[in-house]
């Protein structure tokens, strides 16, 4: 375990990954930057500390490939412990299949390795000022007068709140991560245009490699699951048969 000596008041940054030498370097840039961090290389390790932390923790920084339980299983367990910490998940670039179960299991962002740190610092700080919009809601209100973007969308009783990462129906709250909440922007800004399965691959997720499309499907199934009435019959999450899909609010 290693934890950076900034200010106790510093937001916290877990890092699970077991290659030393990166995960030193990680640690080193992050205090630069004036995190506190904590590392952790094994990952039945790791689940036990995020599961019961006993501090806040700002973000997760999290390897795929790990000893013992694998950074896959580790963001679905937090998910389904109902535990939102923002998670970046590091992938190797020989296998994209790693990022569509990463995503699938909740994962709010990720990066293949090889990384550019830079990148890393950016993402990472995007993840933190989600979660500020969501923690405060008078940055929320500022950011909803100035942003160019909606920050909600409602639709068949159903409100997206995207700054806030929630959809509110009239049962229920339903805390999304940050790709779920892009995704259904990008189909509601694109309300009953057909959106191609590649298109959301490369414009949402940024995956450009040559990957079977056909991987994303049982991600629309779970948002299905959260604004259709009938998720075995949808009308608003349409499929629109070997191109993709069509978002519709008023079926």
């Amino acid at each position: 375990m290693t934890t950076g000596a900034a200010l106790m008041d510093a937001p916290l940054i877990v890092v699970v990954e077991d290659e030393e030498h990166l995960a030193q370097g990680l640690l080193f840039n992050l205090q630069a930057e004036g995190y506190r961090t904590r590392h952790e290389s094994d990952g039945d390790a790791a689940l036990a500390y995020l599961l019961d932390p006993g501090e806040s923790i700002a973000a997760v920084v999290l390897d795929c490939m790990l000893p013992g339980t694998d950074g896959i299983e580790i963001v679905r367990e937090l998910r389904e412990a109902k535990l939102f910490t923002p998670v970046l998940m590091l992938t190797a670039r020989s296998r994209p299949e790693e990022i569509f179960e990463g995503i699938e299991a909740g994962a709010d962002d990720y990066l293949p390795k090889p990384f550019d740190l830079n990148i890393l610092l950016v993402r990472l700080k995007s993840l933190l000022r989600r979660t500020a919009w969501q923690r405060d809601p008078a940055v929320t209100t500022k950011q909803a007068e100035t942003a160019a973007p909606s920050p909600e969308y409602a639709f068949n009783h159903r409100t997206i709140r995207f700054d806030e990462l929630e959809l509110v129906a009239p049962n229920r709250t339903t805390h999304l991560t940050v790709m779920e909440a892009d995704l259904l922007r990008y189909l509601t800004e694109r309300e009953r245009q057909i959106v191609p399965r590649k298109e959301i691959l490369e414009q949402v997720w940024r995956v450009h490699e040559d990957t079977d499309t056909r991987a994303i499907d049982n991600f629309i199934v779970r948002l299905r699951r959260y604004i259709e009435d009938d998720p075995s019959n949808p009308q608003h999450l349409v499929t629109v048969r070997g191109v993709g899909y069509r978002f519709v609010a008023n079926p």
